[in-house]
């Protein structure tokens, strides 16, 4: 209820009105099954127009910044996730990890009434880029495909990083914003091999590599959350981090690592 108010009534008019976003490649996402809306990362305005432009209910596992960043920034970053139901993640709890993965397998296997229609976004990034380039992949987006057997579909958001840039506030109204979305990838080839750390990584790439494709973005064969820990970056809305810790949408990686030890 409260992510189709926010949709039509109380957030979406706006954004279309101010910004006018575009989608392309729209007809790829289905209409009947459940689906793994895998994007880069450039900016935090990145999850209101990926979820505005989307024909269906998106889902995020927004990380526990997004509800807890204090001054106006936090209470409109806190009442817009809030309302639209997506669920926060303490990204220093190894548990919490493990049930953020949880998490994204049930809202993609249906509801109570049975519903298998359902749209779970996700960043295999983890965290925005600090360059504007696409960095590796978290292994998280292909154990949730692998346990629910849904397709990933490659999306690329378009010039939001030049309206919201790190610690801008209120994106600027040009260019438009946009999002292409790409051929799903099925992965049923490797049906019963979650778990299996290659066979995990092997589809993470692939991922990476549509984005690449669409997006014209280079790639960097490191972890973005690496080069942010290092140089310090944005964590809150329209806010600025020092020395972050491992991101939140690293859903896989932390409970492969839990398991080894």
């Amino acid at each position: 209820m409260g992510f189709w108010l926010a949709k039509w009534v109380l957030l979406g008019p706006w954004l279309r009105l101010l910004w006018r976003p575009w989608i392309s490649g729209r007809e790829n996402i289905p209409d009947d099954r459940p689906a793994i809306l895998a994007s880069n990362h450039l900016s935090f305005c990145d999850s209101f127009f990926l979820p505005l432009l989307a024909p269906r209910k998106v889902t995020f596992l927004a990380k526990a910044e997004y509800f807890t960043t204090p001054g106006l920034k936090g209470l409109i970053s806190r009442m817009f996730f809030s309302g639209v139901g997506q669920v926060p993640i303490d990204r220093d709890d190894k548990d919490a990890a493990r049930a953020a993965l949880t998490t994204a397998v049930r809202v993609l296997n249906g509801d109570d009434n049975g519903r298998h229609d359902n749209l779970l976004g996700i960043y295999p990034e983890g965290t925005r880029s600090p360059d504007g380039r696409l960095y590796r992949g978290k292994t998280g987006v292909a154990r949730i495909a692998l346990q629910t057997g849904a397709v990933v579909i490659p999306c690329v958001m378009v010039d939001t990083a030049t309206i919201q840039p790190p610690g801008r506030l209120i994106p600027r109204l040009r260019p438009r914003p946009g999002v292409l979305v790409g051929k799903p990838l099925d992965f049923s080839r490797y049906e019963g091999m979650a778990g299996d750390r290659f066979v995990e990584r092997a589809i993470t790439d692939e991922v990476m590599y549509e984005l690449m494709l669409l997006s014209g973005q280079e790639y960097v064969d490191e972890y973005a959350s690496s080069v942010k820990k290092a140089q310090g970056s944005d964590v809150g809305f329209g806010s600025r981090e020092r020395g972050e810790t491992p991101d939140t949408r690293d859903l896989g990686e932390r409970v492969l690592h839990s398991r080894a030890s």
